[in-house]
C-alpha cells in the first residue's frame, strides 16, 4: 500500500502553479507563491525556463527563495542583472510569456483589484496600488493569478476598481482598449480549485477542484455565477520528490508553509 502524502495548502499552490509553466518560455515572477513555483518548474519539467524579476534580475538559477524582487538571490547566476525599466519594456515588447499576479478582488472576466475597496477617493481600504501589475496583465501573452483567500467578498460580480485589466467587459474588450490581440487571463489559482476562461464568454470557469473540496463550496464563495467545466478535474496532489525541492527551496517554509 502506498504511502499517504502529507502537505500544505501551499505546497499544493505551488506545485499548481509551477505545472503551468513550459519550458524555453520566459515567466515575469513577483515575490512568495509566483517565486517557488517558477523556481520549482525550473528543477523539474522547465530547466529552461527564463525567471524575470521586476527589479531587473533575468534568467537566475535560484538557489533558495528570495524574500523580494530585489534580493540579490534573485540576479544568482543570472544572464542579466539590469534594470525595471528593461524589464518592463521586455514586456511592452512582447517578449514575456507568463505574468504572475494577486489581488484583493477579481471579478468574472479577470478584472483585477489591488487598488482600493469602496470608493476611489474615499475607500474603506487603500491597498498598494498597481506597482508593476497592470504592465504584467496587459501585456503578457498569458496572466496566472495565485488568490489564495477565495471568497464572496474577493469573488466579486465587479471589482471596486479595475488595478488590472482582465477580459474588461467580454470579448474583443481588451483589443478594443488596445492590448495585445490574444492576450489576457490564462488560469486562477485559489484555495478551493482552478480556473479557466471559456473561449467563447471570456468567462472564467472552473476547470478543477482541490482534493477534498466540493462544488458546492467553491460556488459558496463565489459572488458571480461560475461557469463550470463539463470535464471537471481533481488537482494532483504533490508528490514526494515535489515537496522535497520545495523545502529545499524554502527551508523555512515563509510561502508553503510547515
Amino acid at each position: 500500500m502506498s504511502k499517504e502524502v502529507k502537505y500544505t495548502m501551499g505546497e499544493l499552490l505551488a506545485v499548481a502553479a509551477a505545472k503551468l509553466l513550459e519550458d524555453k518560455k520566459s515567466v515575469f515572477v513577483g515575490t512568495g507563491l509566483p517565486m517557488i513555483a517558477s523556481m520549482l518548474a525550473q528543477r523539474t519539467h522547465a530547466p529552461n525556463l527564463l525567471i524575470i524579476f521586476e527589479a531587473g534580475g533575468m534568467g537566475p538559477q535560484i538557489p533558495t527563495l528570495p524574500i523580494s524582487v530585489g534580493d540579490s538571490r534573485t540576479f544568482h547566476k543570472a544572464v542579466g542583472a539590469s534594470s525595471m525599466h528593461d524589464v518592463m519594456s521586455a514586456c511592452q515588447a512582447g517578449y514575456i510569456d507568463y505574468g504572475f499576479l494577486g489581488g484583493a478582488q477579481i471579478d468574472m472576466y479577470g478584472n483585477l483589484n489591488t487598488t482600493c475597496i469602496g470608493d476611489h477617493d474615499l475607500p474603506k481600504v487603500r491597498f498598494p496600488g498597481s506597482g508593476g501589475a497592470n504592465d504584467i496583465g496587459s501585456l503578457s501573452h498569458k496572466t496566472i493569478y495565485i488568490m489564495r483567500n477565495q471568497a464572496p467578498r474577493t469573488f466579486v460580480k465587479k471589482v471596486d476598481f479595475i488595478t488590472t485589466p482582465g477580459y474588461l467587459s467580454g470579448p474583443g474588450a481588451r483589443e478594443k482598449a488596445g492590448l495585445p490581440e490574444g492576450s489576457g487571463p490564462y488560469r486562477v489559482i485559489t484555495q478551493l480549485g482552478i480556473y479557466d476562461f471559456e473561449e467563447k464568454t471570456k468567462r472564467m470557469r472552473l476547470i478543477s477542484l482541490h482534493p477534498g473540496v466540493t462544488l458546492e463550496q467553491v460556488k459558496e464563495n463565489c459572488s458571480f455565477e461560475l461557469l463550470v467545466a463539463d470535464n471537471l478535474q481533481t488537482t494532483p496532489i504533490p508528490t514526494e520528490k515535489e515537496i522535497k525541492i520545495l523545502h529545499e527551496l524554502d527551508p523555512q517554509g515563509v510561502s508553503i508553509g510547515k
